[in-house]
């Protein structure tokens, strides 16, 4: 089943003074700029550049990741205080967004397994699974994902992330890999228990 279409738009991060007073609170576009867009790759751009050019596509993957729209600022701040140094030497826009997303993966991975050893999985805990579905999505559908993320809930971190890497955010083996920094057989491994997981409990792949 193909799941990125159910999927939401990307999420709108709040603007925060942990990254910059002067960031813009429009949303920024999801995709990675063009060539026109001012990007300099001898000068990496600054906190509040990156912040109002990719908080998007930030918060996008890490709200499909967590499922947990209450959890995706800190995720998004986390990230582009990581970025204030990690980006100081990126050799082109590309690896500018492929090193975010990696962040973005390990940081809500941590993020995933601070909340299933705190037990917030459970009972009273308010993860509002429909946003993550888009709105477009019929009853039926968003009741389905709802579902599913419930279940991902009850399963391991790495699990998780690399199944929602490889079939909601639609990624390559090979890319998913490189996401959660291990091997192309162990992230496999990973998918094949999630999927397995899904399969027995709600017959899709």
């Amino acid at each position: 089943m193909q799941w990125a279409p159910l999927m939401s738009e990307p999420l709108r991060p709040k603007a925060s003074p942990r990254v910059s007073r002067a960031a813009s609170v429009e949303a920024p576009n999801s995709e990675a700029p063009g060539p026109s867009s001012g990007f300099s790759v001898a000068e990496p751009p600054d906190l509040t550049t990156l912040f109002e050019r990719y908080a998007s596509y930030v918060g996008a993957v890490a709200l499909r990741l967590l499922g947990r729209p209450g959890e995706v600022d800190d995720v998004v701040q986390e990230v582009f205080m990581a970025a204030q140094h990690g980006l100081r030497h990126a050799e082109s826009e590309p690896a500018v967004k492929a090193w975010l997303a990696k962040v973005t993966v390990r940081t809500a991975q941590r993020r995933l397994r601070t909340l299933r050893a705190k037990g917030f999985f459970g009972v009273g805990s308010e993860p509002a699974y429909e946003s993550v579905v888009d709105h477009s999505a019929s009853p039926e559908q968003r009741a389905l994902v709802a579902d599913i993320y419930a279940a991902l809930d009850r399963m391991a971190p790495r699990n998780r992330v690399a199944w929602v890497l490889r079939y909601v955010e639609g990624h390559r083996l090979e890319e998913v890999a490189r996401l959660c920094n291990c091997s192309l057989a162990t992230a496999k491994r990973r998918i094949a228990a999630a999927r397995d997981r899904l399969r027995d409990e709600f017959g899709v792949e």
